[in-house]
């Protein structure tokens, strides 16, 4: 009694494609998406969900993929720094414009950085709020994205190197 593994079949939307796979109800997306599905955008910094470079898009929101049971996101669809790509040819625009201002250096954060700053994009273009947003904006309204409103946004994904100046110059230039 007791010691047997615990698995389900698990439906996973990612990058466009169905993956359906037995997985343990203990894995974590970040393991599934680099172990099974050789997905290593996503990066294992601290484990503990406090870093930001395991970040992915879950449904279009960002999520720290080390601290999302896999079986919890059975029909879900996840979205990496693999699959920004409208056409898996051409950089999406926040990838491009990382490149264009050097907003990277070791590259560990980077996709991390992406993924995050894009569910930022889609956050304040869809009223959510932030800590530092005025709280005279009216509800539910696009929140304009500042330099403080980018930082604030962004700082759950941490850089060891120190390349958030043009980290917050690329989110810059790809606002509409």
């Amino acid at each position: 009694m007791g010691s047997e593994i615990q698995r389900s079949e698990t439906t996973l939307r990612v990058n466009g494609k169905p993956h359906t796979l037995l997985l343990d109800h203990r894995r974590v997306l970040l393991d599934v998406l680099r172990e099974d599905l050789d997905l290593t955008g996503a990066k294992k910094g601290c484990d503990h969900g406090q870093c930001g470079a395991c970040t992915v898009l879950a449904d279009g929101r960002r999520v720290n993929s080390c601290l999302l049971l896999a079986v919890a996101l059975d029909g879900s669809e996840i979205t990496t720094v693999e699959g920004l790509s409208a056409d898996g040819e051409a950089p999406h625009p926040l990838q491009r414009a990382f490149l264009d201002r050097d907003a990277f250096q070791c590259g560990y954060c980077t996709p991390g950085q992406i993924c995050s700053a894009v569910g930022a994009l889609t956050e304040a273009a869809a009223g959510y709020p932030s800590q530092v947003t005025d709280p005279a904006l009216p509800s539910g309204r696009p929140v304009p994205l500042d330099r403080p409103e980018i930082r604030e946004r962004l700082s759950g994904n941490l850089c060891r190197c120190g390349a958030y100046p043009r980290i917050v110059e690329a989110v810059e230039d790809v606002i509409p």
